[in-house]
Protein backbone atom coordinates (compact mmCIF):
# COMPACT_ATOMS: atom_id res chain seq x y z
CA UNK A 1 0.00 0.00 0.00
CA UNK A 2 1.09 3.29 -0.68
CA UNK A 3 0.44 6.77 -0.63
CA UNK A 4 1.11 9.81 -2.57
CA UNK A 5 1.96 13.32 -1.15
CA UNK A 6 2.09 16.95 -2.76
CA UNK A 7 5.51 17.98 -1.76
CA UNK A 8 7.83 21.11 -2.42
CA UNK A 9 10.71 19.09 -2.00
CA UNK A 10 12.38 15.93 -2.62
CA UNK A 11 12.10 13.77 0.48
CA UNK A 12 10.64 13.77 4.07
CA UNK A 13 11.40 16.92 5.57
CA UNK A 14 9.66 18.80 2.48
CA UNK A 15 6.27 20.96 2.65
CA UNK A 16 3.09 19.66 1.54
CA UNK A 17 2.00 21.75 -1.22
CA UNK A 18 -1.26 23.03 -0.87
CA UNK A 19 -1.54 22.72 -4.99
CA UNK A 20 -1.96 18.83 -7.04
CA UNK A 21 -1.90 19.42 -10.10
CA UNK A 22 0.91 22.34 -10.48
CA UNK A 23 3.10 20.95 -7.33
CA UNK A 24 6.64 20.34 -7.55
CA UNK A 25 7.16 16.90 -6.51
CA UNK A 26 5.41 13.90 -5.39
CA UNK A 27 6.30 11.59 -2.67
CA UNK A 28 5.26 8.07 -3.18
CA UNK A 29 5.51 6.46 0.42
CA UNK A 30 5.01 3.16 2.41
CA UNK A 31 3.03 4.61 5.20
CA UNK A 32 4.31 1.33 6.83
CA UNK A 33 7.66 1.35 6.50
CA UNK A 34 8.39 4.80 5.49
CA UNK A 35 9.94 3.75 2.16
CA UNK A 36 9.60 6.55 -0.60
CA UNK A 37 10.15 7.81 -3.78
CA UNK A 38 10.27 11.54 -5.14
CA UNK A 39 8.74 12.09 -8.20
CA UNK A 40 8.82 15.24 -10.07
CA UNK A 41 5.32 16.30 -11.80
CA UNK A 42 6.45 17.20 -15.28
CA UNK A 43 2.97 19.04 -15.68
CA UNK A 44 4.15 21.46 -12.99
CA UNK A 45 4.76 24.36 -15.27
CA UNK A 46 1.70 22.92 -18.25
CA UNK A 47 0.17 26.06 -19.79
CA UNK A 48 -3.12 23.92 -19.23
CA UNK A 49 -4.17 20.35 -18.41
CA UNK A 50 -1.89 20.19 -15.30
CA UNK A 51 -4.58 18.60 -12.96
CA UNK A 52 -5.64 16.20 -15.28
CA UNK A 53 -2.10 15.22 -16.79
CA UNK A 54 -0.88 14.71 -12.94
CA UNK A 55 -3.91 12.98 -11.75
CA UNK A 56 -3.40 10.19 -14.32
CA UNK A 57 0.12 10.33 -13.72
CA UNK A 58 -0.53 9.81 -10.07
CA UNK A 59 -3.07 7.00 -11.05
CA UNK A 60 -0.24 5.22 -12.82
CA UNK A 61 1.68 5.05 -9.82
CA UNK A 62 -1.09 2.79 -7.96
CA UNK A 63 -1.14 4.74 -4.52
CA UNK A 64 -4.28 4.14 -2.49
CA UNK A 65 -4.78 7.56 -1.52
CA UNK A 66 -3.64 11.13 -2.01
CA UNK A 67 -3.02 13.64 0.42
CA UNK A 68 -2.46 17.47 -0.56
CA UNK A 69 -3.51 20.70 0.32
CA UNK A 70 -6.40 21.24 -2.50
CA UNK A 71 -7.58 19.40 -5.52
CA UNK A 72 -9.26 20.70 -8.25
CA UNK A 73 -12.34 19.25 -10.15
CA UNK A 74 -10.69 17.90 -13.17
CA UNK A 75 -8.09 16.53 -10.90
CA UNK A 76 -10.72 15.20 -8.24
CA UNK A 77 -12.49 13.34 -11.21
CA UNK A 78 -9.46 11.38 -12.71
CA UNK A 79 -8.64 10.43 -9.42
CA UNK A 80 -11.69 9.09 -7.71
CA UNK A 81 -12.69 7.53 -11.34
CA UNK A 82 -9.50 5.19 -10.58
CA UNK A 83 -10.53 4.83 -7.21
CA UNK A 84 -7.91 6.85 -5.39
CA UNK A 85 -8.97 8.74 -1.94
CA UNK A 86 -8.38 11.85 -1.88
CA UNK A 87 -7.43 13.98 1.30
CA UNK A 88 -7.16 17.58 1.04
CA UNK A 89 -6.46 20.63 3.38
CA UNK A 90 -2.81 18.63 4.60
CA UNK A 91 -0.50 21.24 5.79
CA UNK A 92 3.25 20.79 7.74
CA UNK A 93 5.88 18.29 6.51
CA UNK A 94 5.53 14.95 4.95
CA UNK A 95 6.55 13.35 7.35
CA UNK A 96 3.95 14.76 9.17
CA UNK A 97 1.25 14.26 6.21
CA UNK A 98 2.09 10.48 6.78
CA UNK A 99 1.94 10.21 10.35
CA UNK A 100 -1.49 12.13 10.27
CA UNK A 101 -2.84 9.55 7.72
CA UNK A 102 -1.98 6.62 9.74
CA UNK A 103 -3.56 8.06 12.71
CA UNK A 104 -6.78 8.55 10.62
CA UNK A 105 -6.63 12.32 11.31
CA UNK A 106 -7.56 12.99 7.66
CA UNK A 107 -10.82 11.75 5.50
CA UNK A 108 -11.53 11.47 2.03
CA UNK A 109 -13.38 14.12 0.13
CA UNK A 110 -16.56 13.41 -1.66
CA UNK A 111 -15.65 16.48 -4.05
CA UNK A 112 -12.75 19.06 -4.96
CA UNK A 113 -12.28 21.48 -2.45
CA UNK A 114 -11.35 24.27 -5.29
CA UNK A 115 -12.69 25.69 -8.73
CA UNK A 116 -10.54 25.02 -11.58
CA UNK A 117 -7.01 26.72 -12.10
CA UNK A 118 -6.95 27.14 -8.33
CA UNK A 119 -3.06 26.65 -8.10
CA UNK A 120 -1.94 28.25 -11.58
CA UNK A 121 0.00 31.07 -10.03
CA UNK A 122 0.79 29.94 -7.00
CA UNK A 123 4.62 30.87 -6.14
CA UNK A 124 5.79 29.65 -2.68
CA UNK A 125 7.91 32.19 -1.26
CA UNK A 126 10.39 32.83 -3.98
CA UNK A 127 11.01 34.52 -7.52
CA UNK A 128 9.75 33.77 -10.46
CA UNK A 129 7.03 34.14 -13.20
CA UNK A 130 3.46 35.43 -11.70
CA UNK A 131 0.14 34.73 -14.01
CA UNK A 132 -1.48 37.83 -12.35
CA UNK A 133 -3.57 40.30 -13.82
CA UNK A 134 -1.56 42.32 -16.55
CA UNK A 135 -2.21 46.00 -17.58
CA UNK A 136 -3.49 44.93 -21.30
CA UNK A 137 -0.82 48.17 -22.46
CA UNK A 138 0.78 45.28 -25.03
CA UNK A 139 1.53 45.91 -28.90
CA UNK A 140 -0.94 43.44 -30.23
CA UNK A 141 -0.09 41.86 -33.74
CA UNK A 142 -3.98 41.13 -34.07
CA UNK A 143 -6.39 42.78 -35.95
CA UNK A 144 -7.02 45.43 -32.72
CA UNK A 145 -4.14 47.04 -33.37
CA UNK A 146 -2.95 46.81 -29.43
CA UNK A 147 -4.73 49.83 -28.53
CA UNK A 148 -6.70 49.00 -26.10
CA UNK A 149 -6.64 51.04 -22.61
CA UNK A 150 -6.60 47.33 -20.44
CA UNK A 151 -8.37 47.20 -16.90
CA UNK A 152 -11.84 48.64 -18.15
CA UNK A 153 -9.84 52.27 -18.68
CA UNK A 154 -12.66 54.33 -19.82
CA UNK A 155 -13.17 54.09 -23.48
CA UNK A 156 -16.24 55.58 -25.40
CA UNK A 157 -18.72 53.36 -26.17
CA UNK A 158 -20.77 53.15 -29.65
CA UNK A 159 -23.84 51.59 -29.87
CA UNK A 160 -24.49 51.67 -33.54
Amino acid sequence: MTIAISATGKDLNAEVDPRFGRCQYFIIADPDTLEFEAVENSSAMASGGAGIATAQMIAGKNVEAVLTGNCGPNAYGVLAAAGIRIMTGVTGKVQDAIEGYKSGKFQPISQANVGPNFGVGYNPGGAGTSMGPGMGRGMGRGMGRGMGRGMGGGGMQINE
